[in-house]
């Protein structure tokens, strides 16, 4: 049997799928591993080239064969579309890994750190509360419309639908009141949620030359550091 020297995995939560084939593409063996067979059986191989699709797990299982001395590149699965023989399933999305991570004008995505997957978390942290809130906003803006009361959009006008709310004059029903404050209770929580998170950012950059350098580019630097103060190097971080 001739030597495996490229593995497809196509990733999965339990059972994963891989195609094993030799230097000139011959295939070599197909099999379904659950994540414990999975490490071992990598382990098992010599170096070869490993490849995923990049997405969800894809860095974590990265990191894990580089541990093991093996050869580690993620391809966009916009790029393994192409090379998909027949249905989509996953026997044939690994070999179809196998094959596009040989190609030689393919692009990679490189393997994200430890560190750099907690940067980007952070970011994706902030957005989603930022989301949350302004989903909550809406919300409130939407239901107060009903009774009358008109506020602009945005959260800076959050304060003034708060003022008509709690007028005396306003002649909302108390259950409506009671659930406006829940709203307004739920807005304050994320705001400070945000803030905290906005501090994060601007502690551990104050600490990085690099990052303080890179706020002095013209135009970008001066905008980021407006709302988050120095990101500009976490931001590019999480794009590596």
């Amino acid at each position: 049997m001739e030597e495996v020297t490229v593995i497809g995995i196509d990733l999965a939560k339990s059972v994963f799928q891989l195609h094993g084939a030799t230097a000139s593409g011959q295939p070599v063996f197909r099999k379904k591993l659950s994540r414990v067979q999975l490490i071992r059986f990598i382990a098992e191989q010599p170096p070869c080239l490993v490849a995923m699709e990049a997405c969800a797990s894809s860095h974590y299982w990265g990191r894990e064969f580089l541990k093991l001395g093996h050869e580690v590149r993620l391809i966009p699965p916009i790029y393994v579309k192409p090379f998909v023989k027949r249905q989509k399933n996953d026997a044939n999305d690994a070999e179809a890994i196998a094959e596009a991570v040989v190609r030689p004008t393919m692009r990679f995505v490189p393997v994200k750190s430890e560190e750099q997957q907690a940067r980007s978390m952070v970011f994706k942290t902030r957005d989603l509360l930022v989301r949350q809130r302004n989903a909550l906003i809406n919300a409130l803006r939407g239901h107060l419309m009903e009774y009358g009361i008109i506020a602009p959009a945005g959260r800076t006008f959050v304060k003034r639908l708060e003022a008509q709310i709690e007028a005396p004059e306003s002649d909302l029903p108390s259950g409506v009141i009671e659930l406006c404050r829940l709203h307004l209770e739920q807005i304050g929580i994320l705001d400070d949620r945000t803030r905290e998170i906005q501090k994060r950012l601007k502690d551990e950059a104050k600490s990085d030359p690099e990052t303080i350098r890179l706020q002095t580019a013209p135009g970008v630097g001066q905008r980021w550091s407006r709302e988050f103060g120095p990101v500009a190097k976490l931001w590019r971080l999480t794009k590596d």
